[in-house]
């Protein structure tokens, strides 16, 4: 089917969705470029978007570059929600930063997004063929779960056993919280 008779059949039921690869495309151009105008505008998404794409860069354990499945639609910064993964210079950065890479770097992923973090970094639920890749990082050692005040965060299942099994950050008992880490020092350059 073209574009245009999509466009024909949306105008006449514009409550129904067709389902076809054009209309995908552009419902996925929709989404990504909501969320990139809010980020440029500095605002928090108060709804979540559903994005698909390819994931181009590992920055570091818990946050990666998403190129929406839209060609035209540029690569974005996602922190992944519920968790914290050591920093680069912090012991277990590194292996954290390989892990996430060699899960998912050049793959197709979903993400969902929550919001934007104090760093204008979209933060996201990130499934990769159906699974989430923040409880396979924390359940691999790779990362610790976020609560928020005194809750347990959303991984602490995967954390405990991480932590049972001495996987990763978990092997050392010196190991230090990224939050600790980062205020008793500077962030890494």
């Amino acid at each position: 089917m073209s574009l245009r008779g999509c466009e024909l059949r949306a105008n006449l039921a514009p409550t129904r969705r067709h389902g076809c690869r054009a209309c995908n495309v552009l419902d996925a151009a929709a989404a990504a470029l909501a969320l990139l105008l809010a980020l440029s505008h500095g605002q928090a998404e108060a709804r979540s978007l559903a994005i698909e794409g390819t994931v181009v860069h590992v920055t570091d354990g818990d946050t990666l570059w998403l190129r929406p499945d839209a060609a035209a639609e540029k690569a974005f910064k996602l922190r992944l929600a519920g968790i914290d993964a050591p920093e680069r210079c912090q012991s277990g950065g590194a292996q954290a930063g390989a892990a996430l890479a060699a899960r998912v770097l050049h793959q197709r992923v979903q993400a969902v997004t929550r919001a934007t973090d104090e760093f204008q970094r979209a933060v996201a639920t990130v499934r990769l063929d159906g699974e989430d890749i923040a409880a396979w990082l924390v359940q691999q050692g790779h990362a610790w779960t976020r609560g928020y005040r005194h809750a347990p965060g959303p991984y602490a299942r995967q954390e405990a056993e991480a932590r049972a099994a001495r996987h990763g950050i978990f092997a050392d008992p010196l190991a230090q919280d990224p939050r600790l880490f980062r205020k008793q020092h500077s962030p890494c350059e």
